[in-house]
């Protein structure tokens, strides 16, 4: 596991923020951290981090001890707070050259470092404008491209689409992605959640400063290998189809023994697990003879659990 975490604990006053957590985050993917206000999330990000100590308990960030070995930790991870704060005379440039040198890279080697995490976040033409100028949506970006500036093994992400145009929170979906293929492990809160659901492999809910294993509507979550700790619940995908003839849809259902849940119209939502699957099952239809007119995934899991856990909450 990248990240594993045991029976943490951290107090501000007499209120626990986080309380006894276990948690384990496997490498090469991308987890969410959903939760109501209050649960818990930027706390553990920061503990995470080793931007913050924790009162009780153990974490692993690859491999590292956050508090016995901060400065590696800095070294393997990226962070970026759901507020970018930056230096408002300096450019984006020399923003980014500044987190490169704290991070102990070679001033020859950073530049053009720079100006790809730049290109990459599609802030190139901005590389000579200062700071003070960039939209909240453009400082995000910003800050993404110094996260990554080092390239870290771990990416922390609070809130990382807030204040982003469409396109940029599809780029960003796009990029989490592509880094999580390439062995990056990205852990990332937000309460964009429709956004979050077509973006992370698995999800990790808070609630009272804990992880809640069993939410509402889902499956307990499973234990890793090499761990005690839960580790993510796998994204629960619904596809919803329809067909011109909703008796031979329900026809083929049935003799392929899929778990359906019919609707009114004669659709059938039925669980699908990622989209090579969703492929499988509609060559399976079309080739049983059934003529569907839609096949498509239906959203809104991860909202109607943070509902039911905000409603604890209250």
């Amino acid at each position: 596991m990248s990240i594993e975490v045991s029976q943490l604990t951290r107090f501000f006053g007499q209120a626990p923020a986080v309380h006894q957590l276990d948690m384990s985050v496997p490498s090469g993917a991308v987890t969410g951290l959903v939760g109501p206000n209050g649960a818990g999330k930027t706390t553990l990000l920061l503990m995470l981090a080793a931007l913050l100590a924790p009162d009780h308990g153990t974490i692993r960030v690859a491999g590292l001890d956050p508090v016995t070995q901060p400065r590696e930790v800095h070294r393997a991870v990226g962070w970026m707070p759901d507020a970018f704060g930056t230096w408002d005379s300096l450019t984006c440039t020399e923003i980014l050259l500044t987190f490169a040198a704290a991070q102990g890279m070679d001033a020859d080697a950073a530049r053009p470092r720079a100006v790809e995490m730049l290109s990459l976040v599609h802030l190139e033409e901005m590389a000579r404008t200062p700071a003070r100028v960039l939209s909240r949506g453009q400082k995000q970006r910003l800050g993404l491209a110094r996260a990554l500036i080092h390239a870290p093994k771990v990416l922390l992400l609070d809130e990382p689409a807030a204040g982003m145009d469409p396109r940029s929170r599809a780029d960003l979906r796009v990029l989490l992605r592509d880094l999580a293929s390439g062995g990056t492990t990205i852990l990332l809160s937000s309460h964009i959640l429709t956004e979050m659901e077509e973006m992370v492999d698995g999800v990790v809910f808070m609630s009272h400063g804990t992880a809640v294993t069993s939410p509402p509507g889902w499956g307990p979550a499973p234990g890793q290998a090499g761990s005690g700790a839960p580790g993510p619940l796998p994204i629960q995908r619904t596809w919803r189809m329809r067909a011109l003839d909703a008796g031979r849809l329900g026809q083929w259902t049935r003799s392929a023994q899929l778990p359906v849940t019919a609707e009114e119209d004669g659709a059938v939502r039925l669980p699908v697990a990622d989209d090579a699957a969703a492929a499988r099952l509609l060559r399976g239809a079309v080739e049983a003879g059934v003529e569907v007119v839609s096949f498509a995934p239906l959203s809104g899991t991860l909202e109607e659990t943070y509902l039911a856990l905000e409603g604890e909450r209250r």
